[in-house]
């Protein structure tokens, strides 16, 4: 478990390809204090979004093995040598819930469809795959690249986070541009009560003809 908030930037330094996907090396020097956590073999760390498992850590560097399914429904497959990543490690019960309950289990990857960089706010558009709108309100929370963060905005297709000067220093967000694809992780509350609405309508989430009506309230324990 996770809570979105970003304890170091770290950089990919190797990429093997290998039979069930790829095996990802990345820098991890950039704990801020190896004191209270210094990641070991088993541990389950979250990298860009992605819950992965460490594999091998030396001299600073730790490995993972990403399988191709991972690869392919994450923005882990298009890394390169030297892009940076996220990092976060797993909540413990001690620490603040600062941000919210994330799994690292990517729902879909989205494309940044517009930066609004301004001297007062700076502003990120991202378009997700259509069937994730259900789970996107208003106020609500979202990973992006496994960042937590408020949703400020809502249009029929997208959404829009506002993002603070200690985001965009501490993160990859401070280098998004147009076109870039991130990793989305929705509010697990909202998906559980928007999959419990569905399944009490006999439908699925995302159904063209899904929708809430007095019976569906009622038959939830709303009225």
């Amino acid at each position: 478990m996770f809570t979105g908030i970003v304890q170091a930037k770290g950089r990919i330094t190797g990429i093997e390809r290998n039979d069930f996907g790829a095996r990802l090396s990345v820098d991890g020097h950039g704990w801020p204090d190896p004191s209270v956590y210094r990641p070991a073999l088993g541990d389950s760390i979250c990298v860009s979004g992605v819950c992965l498992t460490v594999v091998e850590t030396k001299g600073g560097v730790l490995a993972f093995d990403v399988i191709a399914e991972t690869l392919a429904k994450t923005n882990l497959g298009e890394l390169k040598q030297g892009d940076a990543v996220n990092l976060e490690p797993p909540v413990t019960a001690n620490q603040p819930l600062g941000g919210h309950f994330m799994q690292g289990h990517v729902d879909g990857v989205g494309e940044v469809t517009q930066v609004l960089a301004g001297e007062d706010e700076h502003r990120v558009t991202v378009t997700p795959p259509a069937d994730l709108m259900a789970y996107i309100i208003p106020k609500g929370s979202v990973a992006i690249d496994g960042i937590s963060l408020t949703i400020a905005e809502v249009t029929k297709d997208s959404f829009q986070v506002a993002l603070i000067p200690t985001t965009l220093d501490l993160t990859t967000l401070g280098d998004t541009a147009f076109g870039r694809r991130v990793n989305l992780e929705a509010d697990i509350i909202s998906k559980t009560v928007v999959h419990q609405l569905e399944r009490l309508r006999g439908g699925m989430p995302g159904d063209a003809d899904a929708g809430l009506t007095m019976q569906l309230l009622r038959d939830a324990g709303f009225m």
